[in-house]
């Protein structure tokens, strides 16, 4: 049976509404606050091809946790990288999502792997409460 249009467009609609309903609970599960700010880091580690690197990168979306960082490297989800703030301070980080790609340019969702004091404090930034 085909269903009419109304039936479909009702359908539609719903699974539009879920979705959203979706990203809404899953952004209010977030560790932390994002700041939509931008910070300038080196970054260094393996890429998709075992190639050993050091580059600038940007950092963008900065939470208490990670960040997304943009570079033009390929890099694989689960490898852990170094970054160095402006002051010279690293923390090491894991690739757990790959954001976007666009033009040779990749946006990857990074997670500090330690997460004490170094981390906490590696933004220069004091991040408010999430609850």
């Amino acid at each position: 049976m085909i269903p009419k249009h109304s039936e479909h467009r009702a359908k539609s609609h719903h699974t539009h509404v879920a979705a959203s309903a979706l990203s809404r609970t899953q952004a209010s599960k977030r560790r932390s606050s994002r700041m939509q700010l931008n910070a300038s880091v080196g970054l260094s580690g393996e890429d998709k091809l075992k190639i050993s690197f050091t580059m600038p990168a940007k950092a963008t979306s900065l939470n208490r946790h990670g960040a997304a960082v943009q570079l033009s490297r390929d890099l694989p989800v689960g490898t852990v990288v170094t970054l160095k703030n402006q002051r010279g301070q690293q923390v090491s980080a894991r690739i757990v999502s790959v954001i976007a790609a666009v033009q040779g340019v990749s946006t990857y969702g990074i997670e500090f792997v330690d997460q004490g004091e170094d981390a906490r404090q590696f933004w220069g930034i004091h991040f408010p409460s999430n609850a």
